[in-house]
């Protein structure tokens, strides 16, 4: 994927390109191939996600739902599902067939940066600028859990707290501590 709006496919044993695939209005973030690597999925600024046939070369499938820049795609283990997060703080679950939005995942309250799928396909893990990862049920799209880093450090007042450096500071505020 690439600044200039492309897809590339590269052939890793001579390094020279194959193909390149046009067709996103802003930066692309990221891709996922089908597990049986006939389509590539491509995440963009554009608030699109794009599925390409990589037989023919071209885009088959513009799924159009995101209110915000689409950061991450990862397929289903059968392919039947795309998950896709994005700046605008969810997820969706996408039919790879009709490119219908089945789903909307909504419990993140910042940017979603990161989907995968279970290797049984039956959940999904979501991580995000919230510091957290959701653990979903994709067929109910209920949350099963949310997990945070230990932050030992919260709450804890530093203000008054003499030798520390600016640096120092930063690092315990950013582990929970509080000015």
């Amino acid at each position: 994927s690439s600044a200039d709006q492309t897809l590339r496919l590269w052939d890793v044993t001579t390094g020279k390109c194959l193909k390149t695939l046009f067709g996103h209005q802003g930066l692309i973030g990221s891709v996922a191939f089908s597990p049986n690597g006939k389509i590539l999925a491509s995440a963009s600024e554009d608030q699109t996600i794009k599925l390409w046939d990589l037989n023919e070369g071209k885009c088959w499938q513009t799924l159009q739902g995101h209110q915000s820049f689409v950061w991450s795609v990862a397929f289903s283990p059968s392919a039947h599902l795309l998950a896709s997060g994005s700046v605008d703080q969810t997820i969706r679950l996408w039919n790879t067939q009709t490119g219908q939005c089945i789903q909307v995942l909504e419990e993140h309250t910042h940017p979603v940066w990161s989907v995968a799928f279970s290797p049984d396909g039956k959940m999904l893990a979501s991580g995000s600028d919230d510091e957290t990862i959701k653990l979903w049920d994709v067929k109910s799209g209920m949350c099963l859990d949310t997990l945070r880093p230990e932050r030992i450090y919260e709450g804890m007042k530093i203000n008054g707290v003499t030798g520390l450096t600016e640096a120092q500071k930063a690092t315990l505020i950013g582990l929970g501590a509080v000015n």
